[in-house]
């Protein structure tokens, strides 16, 4: 999979803020999917001994939920840690990724942010422009945004809001467990996300996709870091 917008990534603090909010332009909040019979999983995890990082895409039956496809990239950090920013650090290296499955998803979810973020253009945004496909933001924590505690049984959800404009949902995604925070990426509505979230999400807190890209990308991670 190649990326249809590219843009560099050699860029200042200033100048990828100004990127976040040109990009942000051709997000589409609405439902542009057609059959989804494969979701991807995104995850970034970091060397504790140096200065790596480490991208993993895996790929899941959408119906079955069984992993299709998978891929990991190890590259350098060339971007600083700054908060509102991290997709410039992060998705060199998960582009990489998507470049090496050979099974191609019609839907991507995010370990992170779409529209609930600052210029309302987190990582999900940023990969769903760049590859032109359907992404959802979800979130263990909340980057910004206030809102009431949903209900405490699976599917319920209160709005997130921030300056008066919901930039998406905190939902419970199993009945008496901390929820989490769904946000539109690109080409694909906020309802739609949430529905998406539920059914990828049958056993446990998160999403499947977060699980099995967080579980690959942290048995590499933790293969590499053995003495």
């Amino acid at each position: 999979m190649e990326p249809k917008v590219k843009h560099s990534w050699k860029l200042t603090e200033e100048e990828a803020a100004q990127l976040q909010l040109e990009l942000a332009k051709q997000v589409v909040t609405e439902d542009h999917l057609d059959e989804v019979n494969y979701i991807a999983g995104v995850d970034v995890a970091y060397s504790k001994h140096s200065d790596k990082l480490f991208a993993a895409v895996v790929v899941l039956e959408a119906e079955s939920l069984n992993v299709v496809d998978s891929a990991v990239v190890e590259d350098n950090v060339h971007f600083p840690y700054i908060p509102g920013l991290f997709s410039f650090r992060e998705l060199p290296p998960v582009i990489k990724a998507f470049q090496q499955i050979k099974v191609p998803p019609q839907l991507i979810v995010c370990d992170g942010q779409g529209l609930a973020h600052p210029r309302r253009f987190g990582l999900a945004s940023h990969l769903g422009v760049l590859l032109d496909l359907p992404t959802i933001g979800c979130g263990k924590t909340r980057l910004l945004g206030e809102f009431e505690e949903p209900g405490t049984v699976r599917g319920s959800m209160s709005p997130l809001v921030d300056q008066g404009k919901v930039i998406g949902n905190v939902l419970r995604t199993q009945d008496g467990i901390k929820p989490i925070f769904v946000s539109v990426g690109h080409k694909i509505s906020l309802r739609t996300a949430c529905d998406w979230i539920l059914k990828l999400a049958p056993h446990y807190r998160l999403p499947e996709t977060t699980r099995q890209a967080d579980q690959l990308v942290n048995r590499v991670l933790g293969g590499r870091n053995l003495p």
